[in-house]
């Protein structure tokens, strides 16, 4: 049992279903259960509004890094799109609009931080600990509070007693003026991809500290056209057209390249030729900026980035590409391990997130009292199909060890949000309270994703050293599923859904069923088509309803 004080009689839950995060996993969880006839869930956010990181992040140039036509809710296709790749107020607007549109504004409860989880064995009940004290029960748990969630602060020798500003990207403060100051950026990733073309113009001088190059693309942000957006909005078909080519693309590009770089390196090779020629076109001739700004790794070791002028900034006279490591910060600027000191008025830090560090999100016990985080750390991360954990039940990860695949998130939330629910269907059918994934299966699907990884350009030998989020401390790169996304997507609508164990609680109040045990909920009616095809019941847009815009 757990550690609750007073918890509830056996078999009663205060929910059927508890999603916690309130981001696009979480959104497109809940409008799933609402597809299968599942309405007695309640949605959980330590935000104040939905979005997730795109409510959280508003950076200066903070825009989607995939054609939206991909960014998008395949059920809900979004005709009103301002740009091939729309900034982040309009993925925030995208957000609010799905959760008006499907009702879930009253399923919400915003502004509550999960501080701890537990698996009560002798209710099958999850108790669901908040900041604020309260402990709500479930029967089922789905965690979909996604990768990029917790900033991750560098540690820098000084960092405190820098006098001026210190903005992380993930929180940026508004107020902060930057024009005409002296700004140090920290790091090079996506964030800063975007984020330095768009302060270049305005700042007396910029200094970006990398430590390690990416392999950036070209952008191609397009503007739609009013008249285009009148078609999609007439003619759903071609945007789902669109969509087509945008998923296969990026499938292609990316997913098949990464996966199967072992029988086809010519794709990564290809990619990587790509990217050179855009660094040549934008620093020109210049040698050792090309140097310095090319990557030594294989493309895929770690996200590569689609940019707008990134490079092009570091041809500006106030623009300066640092490549010395920080010995530390002072006062009032940047020492490398030179001995050169970089004055600053304002330090931003563009460093990420931690990721598999932060997996699980907060303290969770199963079956045993065993905590998750202490299971992965000891015996690897892993997952049976990027979904469930053994000794976890009635549990499911939408963003999970080996859950998504490096094609199109959305694509990720369709076949996770497929498989739970296919398993709690199946455990409604048969009135049972327990579903637990099956420990051998779940060890042979774990061992499978190994084998697969061994083929994968993360078995690359120039991975190391590369600083990537796709690693653990193993040499695993448990962020990224050995498999495409129309791949996954079959294996969540096939896998045999008897490789879980179905249990029913003993002791519980109502009806009993054979072996004395009291049904989670009536008898269902019929089982609900898959989310990914069924067809879309709520109301239709009203007349004149709102598109995000830039």
């Amino acid at each position: 049992m757990s550690a609750a004080a007073a918890g509830p009689r056996p078999g009663a839950a205060g929910y059927e279903v508890l999603v916690i995060g309130a981001g696009f996993s979480g959104i497109g969880t809940a409008v799933g259960l609402l597809r299968a006839g599942i309405d007695d869930f309640l949605v959980l956010d330590e935000q104040d509004g939905v979005g997730g990181s795109w409510h959280a992040n508003r950076y200066p140039g903070v825009a989607v890094d995939i054609s939206a036509f991909s960014y998008s809710f395949a059920f809900e296709p979004h005709p009103g799109w301002s740009r091939a790749f729309p900034p982040g107020e309009e993925l925030r607007a995208y957000a609010e609009h799905c959760v008006d549109r499907f009702g879930l504004r009253s399923r919400l409860r915003l502004g509550s931080r999960v501080v701890r989880a537990g698996y009560d064995e002798d209710a099958h009940l999850w108790e669901v600990a908040l900041a604020d004290g309260t402990v709500l029960t479930a029967r089922f748990v789905v965690c979909a509070t996604g990768w990029l969630t917790r900033p991750k602060t560098p540690d820098l020798a000084g960092l405190d007693r820098f006098e001026g500003p210190v903005v992380h990207t993930a929180r940026w403060d508004a107020s902060v003026t930057l024009r005409g100051r002296r700004v140090a950026v920290v790091g090079t990733g996506a964030s800063s991809v975007q984020l330095v073309p768009e302060i270049a113009p305005l700042v007396e001088r910029l200094d970006v500290y990398q430590r390690t190059p990416t392999w950036v693309f070209p952008k191609p942000d397009l503007p739609v056209p009013a008249a285009v957006r009148g078609v999609f909005a007439r003619a759903p078909w071609t945007q789902r057209a669109v969509r087509l080519a945008t998923d296969s693309a990026t499938e292609l590009s990316f997913v098949i390249a990464m996966v199967h770089y072992r029988r086809f390196p010519f794709l990564v090779r290809a990619g990587e030729a790509a990217s050179r020629l855009y660094l040549r076109q934008q620093v020109g001739g210049d040698r050792e900026l090309t140097k310095a700004l090319t990557p030594s790794y294989r493309l895929g070791c770690k996200r590569p980035s689609f940019g707008k002028g990134y490079w092009r900034a570091f041809t500006r006279d106030n623009v300066r590409l640092v490549t010395d490591p920080i010995e530390r910060i002072t006062a009032g600027g940047v020492v490398t391990a030179d001995g050169t000191e970089r004055p600053a008025d304002v330090l931003v830090l563009a460093t990420g997130f931690h990721v598999l560090d932060n997996l699980p999100p907060f303290p969770l016990s199963g079956q045993g009292g065993r905590d998750l985080g202490e299971f992965w750390a000891e015996e690897r991360f892993q997952t049976y199909e990027g979904s469930s954990v053994k000794g976890f039940p009635n549990l499911w990860f939408i963003v999970g060890p080996y859950s998504f695949t490096g094609g199109s998130w959305f694509g990720m939330i369709d076949y996770q949000v497929t498989h739970l629910l296919r398993v709690i269907r199946e455990a409604r059918r048969r009135g049972a309270t327990q579903a637990a994934v099956r420990p051998e299966r779940h060890d042979a699907s774990f061992a499978e994703v190994l084998r697969r990884q061994r083929g994968t350009v993360f078995a690359d030998s120039s991975c190391r050293g590369t600083n990537s989020y796709y690693f653990d401390r193993h040499g695993d790169a448990p962020a990224v599923r050995p498999a495409s996304t129309y791949e996954a997507a079959w294996r969540a609508r096939g896998f045999d859904l008897d490789d879980y164990r179905y249990e029913r609680v003993r002791g519980g109040d109502g009806p009993t069923a054979p072996g004395g045990a009291a049904p989670v909920a009536a008898a269902p009616g019929p089982i609900a088509p898959d989310p990914v095809t069924a067809p879309v019941t709520a109301p239709a847009h009203p007349e004149g309803a709102p598109h995000a815009t830039a």
